[in-house]
């Protein structure tokens, strides 16, 4: 059981209005951020079952704003993928241990703030023609497994969506729609897994009000501000919490 103390509220509040704007305005690629936060100053079972709750508040809030607006093909492929995904993640998470989570939660973290940077510098190149269905159906797979044991589905699902050249908007809205369904797949073996406690779920109601107001911000700013600032100041968090995470359990 952890502490609500002062230090606990610091460091998740914002953690959990950064991931309403993440998952309201950006795709949903960065949101395993705030999982990334609490896991240094949680366990990192506690972080997760702390935030799937506050994820799917934060699904519902932002389902009206983009409903019907995603491009139904593509999120059905990452869907059918998903399902089994999730299934994996949680045969994965009842035999490995809490350091292990917080070596591969640090390692995506890290390994995705090094796959932009590479694209962005033109160090590797992007797709040139759209995947195929088979890749979709894959890319949900492992979105749905690593977004059990980390809240980290984006990465892989954008990876997808990116190569069928979506507009901004169908692209969010696919985000939207995939991750709310992952989110309840993943409910039930969490509550099996014994991840839920009377003292999470306090917490969770506590920082609601954050996850509404962080989705509320995230679907103003999808039209108003720069996607490259808010992704800059995103690869910085995950860097530095990536790093300290592969760090605490190194040693």
């Amino acid at each position: 059981m952890f502490e609500m103390n002062l230090m606990f509220f610091a460091v998740a509040i914002p953690a959990v209005i950064f991931a309403g704007i993440s998952k309201g305005g950006f795709g949903s690629g960065v949101a395993f951020a705030s999982a990334s936060i609490l896991a240094l100053i949680l366990t990192p079972g506690q972080a997760l079952a702390l935030m799937l709750p506050l994820l799917m508040v934060i699904d519902v809030a932002t389902l009206g704003p983009f409903w019907n607006r995603w491009s139904w093909p593509e999120a059905r492929l990452l869907m059918l993928g998903a399902v089994p995904g999730v299934a994996l993640g949680a045969i994965f998470f009842e035999v490995t241990d809490d350091d292990f989570l917080r070596l591969l939660i640090g390692g995506i973290s890290v390994g995705f703030v090094a796959w932009h940077v590479s694209q962005s510098n033109g160090w590797i190149n992007g797709f040139r023609q759209k995947l195929p269905p088979s890749v979709g159906i894959f890319a949900g797979l492992v979105a749905g497994f690593t977004s059990f044991v980390s809240h980290a589905g984006g990465p892989p699902a954008a990876v997808y969506l990116l190569s069928q050249r979506l507009t901004k908007t169908e692209f969010q809205a696919c985000t939207v729609l995939v991750f709310w369904v992952i989110n309840i797949a993943k409910f039930v073996p969490y509550a099996y897994l014994g991840m839920f406690t009377w003292h999470t779920a306090w917490a969770d109601l506590l920082l609601a009000p954050f996850a509404i107001l962080g989705a509320w911000l995230g679907v103003r700013a999808h039209w108003m501000i720069s996607e490259r600032l808010f992704f800059m100041i995103a690869y910085v968090l995950l860097t530095i919490t990536g790093t300290k995470l592969i760090w605490d359990a190194l040693t």
